[in-house]
C-alpha cells in the first residue's frame, strides 16, 4: 500500500488513539513487567506450579507408630527431610507442639500387614506449604519401597516405574506456561480492541463522516484490522527480546511470529466482523470473548494444541507436524480475511 492510501491512515489513526485507552495500555504494562521481569517472576510463580521446586531446608519430621521402621527408611531416602524417633504418639505430638519437629508421622500396621500413616502438619504456617510436600514425597518413597518388599510375592510382577527424569521445573513453567501466555494475550486483546474500533464508529455515527472521503467501508475495515493485527506480533518481538534479556533464550523466532501473526488474523477478523453485525459494543465483546475462548478450547482437539506448537517451537523441537500448523494457522487467516472482505462488500452502510 502507498503512503496515501487511506487504509494507511485510518491505521496510522488507531494505533495513536490506543495511548488513549487505559485498559489496553495497563495490559500492555503487565505484560510488559512480566516479560521484563521474567528471570524473577519464574522462581515465585513456580513456587506456585510446583512448590517442590523453589524448597530449600530440612524439614524434621517426627515419626512414631509400631510400623516406624518402614517410615524412618522412607524419609532418610526421600531428600530435604530428616526424622526423629518417639516411643509413643504423645511424646511425638508433645514436640510438635513445642515446635521440636515441624510435622509428626504415625505409621501403624493393620492385620493384613497393610502400612497406614497419618500425618500432621501446621496449620497456618508459612512453612506449611513445603512441609506438606515434604510429607507427600515421604509418602511416595514409602509407596516405592513397599511395592519393591512385595513384589516377590506377586504371581505378575507389575510394570516397572520409569526413572525419575531430571528436568528443570523452572524449564516447563517457562516454555509451557510464561512464553504461550505472553504470545497468545496481544492477538486476544488486538481482536477485543478490533471490536471496540468498529462498534464506537457506528454508535458515535462517526462511519459515515470516514466515508467522505474517497474511500469505502471495505477500505475503512482493512485499515483497522491491519493496524490491530499488526500490533500483536510486534509486541511478541519485543516479548521476546525482553526474555532473552532475562537469560530465555527462544528459537524459531520467525516461525513463533507467523504463528502470532496468524492467531492476531484470526481473532481480528472475527472482532471486527461481530461489530459490524452487532453494532453495539457490549454484545460485540460478550460474543468475541465467548468465541475466542471456545476457539482455543476446541483446539484439544487438533493433533497439537497451540500452545504445545509454540512451546515445541521455542524450544526447537518442532515436528513437521508443528510447521504443518503454524502452515494451516496462516491459511485459515487467509481464508477468514477474504470472507470477512466478501462479507463487507455486501453491507448496506446506511443500515449501521
Amino acid at each position: 500500500m502507498a503512503s496515501s492510501d487511506p487504509r494507511v491512515a485510518i491505521a496510522r489513526r488507531d494505533l495513536a488513539s490506543l495511548s488513549r485507552e487505559k485498559t489496553i495500555v495497563l495490559a500492555l504494562l503487565i505484560q510488559l513487567f512480566v516479560a521484563a521481569f521474567s528471570s524473577f517472576l519464574v522462581v515465585g510463580l513456580t513456587s506456585l506450579y510446583d512448590p517442590g521446586a523453589t524448597a530449600s531446608g530440612d524439614v524434621d519430621v517426627g515419626v512414631t507408630g509400631e510400623a516406624n521402621e518402614s517410615l524412618l527408611r522412607a524419609v532418610h531416602e526421600s531428600e530435604g527431610a530428616e526424622a526423629t524417633l518417639y516411643a509413643t504418639n504423645a511424646t511425638a505430638f508433645e514436640a510438635f507442639q513445642r515446635g521440636q519437629v515441624d510435622a509428626v508421622m504415625v505409621a501403624t500396621r493393620g492385620a493384613d500387614s497393610r502400612i497406614a500413616v497419618s500425618a500432621t502438619a501446621p496449620d497456618g504456617s508459612i512453612q506449611t506449604t513445603l512441609i506438606v510436600v515434604q510429607i507427600r514425597e515421604t509418602l511416595r518413597t514409602l509407596e516405592r519401597q513397599q511395592r519393591n518388599l512385595r513384589v516377590q510375592f506377586l504371581s505378575n510382577p507389575p510394570v516397572p516405574l520409569p526413572e525419575d527424569a531430571s528436568a528443570s521445573p523452572y524449564f516447563g513453567f517457562t516454555y509451557t506456561i510464561l512464553l504461550p501466555l505472553l504470545l497468545f494475550l496481544p492477538p486476544f486483546i488486538s481482536g477485543s480492541v478490533a471490536v471496540d474500533a468498529i462498534t464506537e464508529e457506528i454508535e458515535r455515527g462517526t462511519l459515515d463522516l470516514l466515508r467522505v472521503a474517497p474511500v469505502d467501508l471495505v477500505d475503512i475495515v482493512d485499515g483497522k484490522a491491519a493496524a490491530m493485527a499488526a500490533l500483536a506480533p510486534v509486541q511478541a518481538l519485543l516479548w521476546i527480546v525482553l526474555l532473552s534479556f532475562n537469560g530465555i533464550s527462544v528459537a524459531n523466532v520467525p516461525w513463533l511470529l507467523v504463528t502470532v501473526g496468524a492467531m492476531a488474523a484470526i481473532v481480528v477478523v472475527i472482532g471486527v466482523t461481530l461489530g459490524l453485525v452487532m453494532g453495539e459494543r457490549k454484545s460485540a465483546q460478550l460474543l468475541y470473548s465467548i468465541g475466542v475462548l471456545a476457539l482455543f478450547a476446541s483446539a484439544v482437539f487438533l493433533p497439537e494444541h497451540p500452545a504445545t506448537t509454540v512451546a515445541k517451537l521455542a524450544v526447537d523441537s518442532a515436528t513437521t507436524t508443528t510447521y504443518a500448523l503454524v502452515g494451516v494457522y496462516a491459511a485459515m487467516a487467509v481464508g477468514l480475511y477474504w470472507l470477512a472482505r466478501w462479507y463487507t462488500r455486501r453491507l448496506d452502510v446506511e443500515s449501521l
